[in-house]
């Protein structure tokens, strides 16, 4: 079964017949991680950041942000029986999708944000897939915790 995870959306799951995919990361974060001992899995597509612009929108949905959705994602992954020490964590986008002259280069503080949060609590990634200028789609199978990500090259 294929699970969308959809933008500023995050799912977790435990079952080994699940594939959860994410489409058209732009300047988009798409995070995976996966315990291979527990067999959880889980994925998030945050949209910016951070949510102190906008606490409001955090508080209804904790997943469009980097700083509230990342431990989100870690939280529920740990009530299904993941262990910190087993999880190997992919991360993947954070594109420059305007041609690189973007005011706001929303995909290099997405790539910045991931890389902080990650590591002021000691997860290093096994994969970065990381800026550039194309879109990318990630899956995780939840069954062999492997994680595919393709690229689709756009023309400006």
């Amino acid at each position: 079964m294929k699970i969308t995870v959809g933008v500023a959306d995050m799912k977790i799951s435990t079952d080994a017949k699940t594939r959860l995919a994410t489409y058209s990361l732009g300047s988009c974060i798409g995070i995976t991680i996966y315990d291979p001992l527990a067999r959880v899995g889980g994925m998030l597509h945050y949209l910016m950041p951070e949510s102190r612009f906008d606490r409001e929108k955090a508080v209804e949905n904790p997943f469009r942000y980097a700083d509230t959705g990342i431990p989100a994602l870690f939280k529920e992954a740990y009530k299904k029986g993941a262990q910190k020490d087993r999880i190997r964590v992919v991360v993947a986008g954070g594109a420059c999708t305007r041609g690189g002259s973007g005011v706001f280069k929303v995909g290099e503080l997405n790539q910045q944000a991931a890389r902080r949060i990650l590591a002021r609590n000691r997860i290093k990634p096994g994969y970065i897939d990381l800026g550039g200028n194309v879109s990318r789609t990630v899956t995780l199978d939840i069954g062999t915790g492997n994680v595919t990500i393709s690229s689709l090259i756009c023309q400006y």
